[in-house]
């Protein structure tokens, strides 16, 4: 039958149709292809660029411009770690600033621009925020201040380091690290200033606590209730052990210390400030495990197997690719040092040298003050005397990828820089007081530290120690041990303002008067106990003249650390590692009976709801990857704080956050108090009922609670730090989402990219044996066999020794470089 012309009207716009979208389809296929193709040649230009950045590490390498005076000796150990051997110290800090960044020379870079807020000139607009904010803080103006006030032969060596390194960039511009070439920039030269801004950062990492201060005083305001308000906030606990050697009974509660209220809260505003986003903003963790602390402790001999001092330290950090610290072992006349570097600094900062040893923990002291100032609007701020003062203005520009630049006016009064620019929600002028803005303070005493031989000299180098504060243990090979509280602290008449400081002319009582005396502050040496240990909880006792802070950490980690250790003698360094990797917790124990109680006298409940009391009642307390009580607890818990603080707080429930608050969250529970449970439920059983019952529906708990696995949702994924730019081709520079056990409350102190930063035991009596690992590798190049050779012992709870003497280097010698004049 023929077509009609009708029919043929019809099938034209069909065909037409078709080819528009057939021609569509191909497109599609085309550019599908050509991004193929784009990024198997990107994988394939990675390759080799990571290939090429692989570092020399045998042979000779030539240092031209009498960089050093004499041939410096490179040996790499089974881990990579290198043994640096120079016939003068300058010569060292030359070597030991080319051969760092030969491993991680792009990581030094990444964090010099955290600190001075350049990361936007090659992240673009997405680091802008933290740019601005950390322009305001003024690291790069703190950094430069130190290091033209510092000692001449303090700044010698940061400038002998910047050499080595600026030679690194120099021989190597076209095969350095393969960031470089994705991001499509060259480093700059190094400068001592560069060196000074890498500490800046871990001063800002572990002393930064304003921002509690914030949430605090909104947080307050709402609830209006002084009891409530010292229940979120306790300072201190019964479960406290301050590291004076004395043997205390923790196995009965304690009164709490008393608390002193700081300031009424009648200006105080209750606009949403939103602190986790600053947080991030400012690049600090927002989790509740994952504050900034660490383990430490020293046994004497009297209670080791050797009869000579052990000493170990962990130090709690954010996890990266690759890790924050750099092993190596620095030796010159007059110099000897081993342990982990920073990347960036020169000398050792945490280890041991041939006499004595010394690890940290984060103090947690108040050295910030806020101040809400008075200004006139014409650019001038009210002082102390009633005078009207100029605002110090600094005037910063920051570059951003792909953008105009944005100028940053930082205005600055006699206490500190004005923060409200980056406080959303605020529109009071706060300024940062802050013991790093102190223009008289310019010490840092690592090379003291590092070539001490015995606690009088060591001692003494600590008292120069400006900042972060520190609680640091000491054991030496003549078999004293010790602690000691570091840092300069405010003397304050009117004690800790834990909110901020309403300015008031003629106010003299909120200022800072002195700094309190070192040997005033907390410390102990050769204790009758001979056991000494600090993980960042109270070390002081409620004798204590001058407070330190209002915020301590929960004080778990170090009252499990005693009752593992204290008591104990014949300890070995396998000891050590145990009590490092330990993942028994007595809170979440506690309240996993607690909420098994709940459950068993609540209302009517379901099978889910039964088999969760079944295995809570019966529970061990350990946060094992296979645990499924311990899923139940955890989720629990997560559920838990909005239960109590939303029907006070709101939205603002969110802001809240406290170093003790797993202790706060203890007491609430365990106590029953009626005042925090919510006039909808009849019980705290039923609440703790709800609380299980909400965990297990945001927890996507299944059906058979028995195989809920910890380690199936609770994981370790530490990543490179382009991974989210690019994450296609760094997904093999991490280690992807892994079972992980503990949590924030175990000695193991873990979370997500959070944890143990390194692990070190120094053992007197064979110094050889001494252990210490970082999470993934000396390298930050994937291609390396050092970039993630130390994980597998990392993550499954071994360790391995770092040779130190000639004779063990030599032994245990991979690689051997040598740098020439």
């Amino acid at each position: 039958m023929p077509r009609t012309d009708s029919a043929v009207s019809t099938l034209a716009p069909r065909r037409s149709s078709f080819r528009r979208l057939r021609f569509v389809l191909f497109a599609l296929a085309g550019l599908v292809l050509l991004a193929l193709i784009a990024a198997v040649a990107a994988v394939f230009w990675l390759h080799g660029a990571a290939r090429a950045a692989l570092p020399q590490l045998d042979g000779e390498i030539s240092l031209a411009g009498a960089v050093v005076s004499s041939p410096v000796t490179v040996r790499r150990d089974a881990h990579g770690v290198p043994h640096i051997e120079a016939a003068t110290q300058t010569d060292l800090w030359v070597a030991q600033g080319y051969v760092t960044a030969q491993d991680r020379l792009w990581q030094m870079d990444l964090y010099r621009r955290n600190s001075a807020g350049d990361l936007a000139e090659v992240f673009g607009g997405t680091a802008l925020d933290h740019d601005r904010a950390q322009r305001i803080l003024g690291f790069r103006r703190v950094a430069q201040r130190v290091y033209a006030n510092m000692p001449a032969d303090d700044r010698a060596r940061l400038d002998a380091y910047a050499r080595g390194v600026n030679l690194f960039i120099a021989q190597h511009g076209d095969t350095l690290p393969a960031e470089f070439g994705l991001l499509h920039y060259k480093p700059a030269q190094w400068t001592g200033v560069d060196s000074l801004l890498i500490g800046m950062m871990m001063v800002d990492s572990l002393d930064t606590h304003w921002y509690a201060k914030l949430s605090r005083e909104r947080i307050a305001a709402k609830l209006n209730n002084a009891k409530l308000e010292a229940q979120l906030y306790p300072t201190g606990s019964w479960r406290d052990h301050p590291p004076t050697g004395e043997i205390l009974d923790l196995t009965k509660p304690q009164p709490l210390p008393a608390h002193k209220d700081d300031d009424d809260d009648d200006d105080a505003t209750t606009a949403e400030l939103d602190i986790p986003a600053l947080k991030r903003t400012l690049g600090l963790p927002d989790c509740d495990a994952c504050a900034a602390g660490s383990n430490n402790w020293v046994i004497s001999g009297a209670h080791t197997a050797s009869g000579k001092p052990l000493l170990a330290n962990d130090m709690h950090l954010g996890i990266s690719v690759p890790n924050i610290w750099y092993m190596a072992d620095l030796k010159a006349p007059g110099y000897h040092a081993a342990g982990v570097t920073l990347p960036g600094m020169p000398m050792v900062i945490e280890g041991h040298n041939e006499h004595v040893a010394w690890g940290y923990t984060a103090l947690y002291a108040d050295v910030q003050d806020l101040y809400v100032e008075k200004l006139d609007g014409k650019g001038n701020y009210q002082g102390i005397d009633g005078a009207w003062m100029p605002l110090h203005v600094d005037r910063e520009v920051i570059h951003v990828r792909g953008k105009s630049d944005v100028t940053v006016n930082v205005q600055s009064t006699a206490h500190g820089p004005i923060l409200t620019p980056i406080l959303h929600g605020e529109s009071r002028p706060i300024a940062l007081k802050w013991v790093l803005y102190d223009g008289s303070l310019n010490t840092l005493p690592l090379f003291a530290m590092n070539t001490a031989s015995n606690w009088t000299e060591f001692s003494a180098a600590l008292q120069q120690w400006s900042w972060p504060t520190q609680n640091l243990v000491y054991a030496d090979d003549a078999g004293h041990i010790a602690y000691h509280a570091i840092g300069k602290i405010p003397a304050r008449p009117n004690g800790i303002a834990g909110k901020p400081v309403r300015f008031a002319e003629g106010d003299t009582q909120h200022e800072w008067s002195a700094y309190i005396p070192f040997d005033q502050l907390p410390n102990s040496a050769d204790p009758p106990s001979g056991f000494l240990a600090t993980a960042n909880a109270r070390v002081t006792s409620d004798k204590f003249p001058t407070p330190i802070t209002l915020e301590w950490s929960d004080p778990y980690r170090a009252e499990r650390i005693y009752k593992l250790l204290q008591g104990r003698d014949k300890l070995t360094p396998a000891d050590m590692l145990a009590t490092q990797t330990d993942i028994y917790s007595e809170v979440d124990q506690e309240l996993g009976h607690r909420i098994a109680y709940a459950l068993d006298h609540s209302a009517p409940k379901d099978a889910r709801l039964r088999q969760a009391a079944d295995l809570l009642r019966s529970w061990d307390g350990k946060l094992t990857t296979d645990s499924a009580a311990a899923s139940v607890v955890s989720k629990t818990r997560d559920a838990l704080w909005p239960l109590i603080l939303e029907p006070k707080l709101g939205k603002m429930a969110r802001d809240y956050g406290w170093g003790e608050k797993t202790f706060a969250e203890e007491e609430i529970v365990m106590h029953g108090d009626t005042v925090w449970l919510p006039p909808y439920y009849k019980s705290w059983d039923d609440l703790l009922t709800e609380a299980v019952r909400r965990g297990l529906s945001q927890g996507k708990a299944p059906g058979d609670l028995g195989k809920w696995a910890y380690g199936s949702w609770h994981v370790i994924d530490i990543e490179h730090p382009l991974h989210g730019l690019l994450p296609w081709l760094t997904r093999n520079a991490g280690t992807g989402e892994l079972p992980l056990s503990g949590d924030g409350t175990t000695v193991k102190q873990v979370g997500r990219a959070f944890g143990p930063s390194q692990r070190l035991t120094v053992d007197w009596s064979n110094v050889d044996g001494s252990t210490e690992n970082i999470s993934l590798g000396e390298s930050g190049n994937p291609y390396s066999e050092y970039f993630r050779d130390q994980w597998s012992d990392y993550y499954n709870g071994r360790t391995f020794a770092l040779p130190f003497t000639d004779a063990a280097v030599q032994a245990d010698t991979h690689h051997t470089l040598r740098l020439m004049p």
